[in-house]
């Protein structure tokens, strides 16, 4: 008798601890009323309580959809959530156990939010703008998960992938920028080299110019002599032995010979 009495005690208890809460259930039947950490009295022989973990969950789920311009795109996302403590027996009439809450609410509704954000844009812009297509997937699975009394902490995007055929168009397409710049590269090259040989034509015409000036001025006749000796020297000849000036005045290009080839 005491041992049955002390049995019964027992089972009189439930003892609930930190990030845990309960809901008892009475002949089958969910009461009102969410237990949080402590102890709490419950019906003895007629009532079980159901223990919820209120703590962080981790889930991976994979998703499939197509972006606005038909591609297939694929993702795989972890969604961090916990159970909120208030909608705890709405959860246990509606889907019992929280393995149910994943498979049948958070599952689904993950593959729903993320056809909604692919939809939005293109394969491309989903590729690019990857932040933005997870803000736009975060936003719609909060809402969807927030009535089932999920409370989404933060989601990441695992990975994410795109059908063969897109990935070579993307490949070809960056081929033809290189090609492209290395195009506009070329024609700038020969932009500036066509630049370079007009200044070089315009300075040597300048030069011409200056020369033409300098010889009409007093003193030309002295250039032209200095021109004649310095073209000789560079022309890789010996200088002559005998420079005869022409003319009375001594005002003409100088004729220089070698006397060697006179003696011959």
């Amino acid at each position: 008798m005491v041992v049955s009495l002390l049995l019964v005690g027992i089972n009189s208890f439930v003892i609930l601890n930190p990030g845990q809460a309960g809901v008892i259930t009475i002949l089958g039947k969910a009461r009102d009323g969410v237990l949080l950490e402590g102890i709490h009295f419950k019906p003895p022989l007629v009532s079980t309580v159901d223990i919820y973990d209120l703590t962080v969950q981790k889930f991976e789920v994979v998703a499939q959809s197509s972006t606005k311009d038909l591609q297939g795109l694929s993702a795989r996302f972890a969604i961090n959530f916990r159970v909120d403590p208030l909608l705890v027996v709405k959860i246990r009439r509606t889907q019992g156990t929280l393995a149910n809450l994943v498979s049948k609410i958070i599952a689904p509704q993950t593959q729903e939010s993320f056809k909604i954000a692919a939809a939005l844009r293109t394969i491309e812009e989903a590729i690019v703008k990857r932040n933005e297509l997870k803000q736009d997937f975060d936003g719609a699975l909060s809402v969807r998960l927030e009535k089932y009394g999920i409370i989404v902490l933060d989601t990441s995007v695992v990975d994410l992938d795109f059908s063969p055929k897109f990935a070579k168009a993307v490949e070809e397409k960056q081929i033809a920028q290189q090609r492209a710049k290395r195009a506009i590269y070329v024609a700038q090259e020969a932009e500036q080299e066509a630049q370079a040989y007009v200044n070089r034509a315009q300075g040597k015409a300048e030069a011409q110019r200056l020369l033409a000036e300098t010889l009409k001025a007093q003193g030309g006749q002295l250039v032209l002599q200095k021109e004649a000796i310095s073209a000789w020297r560079e022309g890789g000849a010996q200088m002559p032995q005998v420079l005869v000036m022409g003319g009375k005045e001594r005002t003409g290009v100088p004729f220089l010979f070698n006397l060697g080839d006179i003696q011959q």
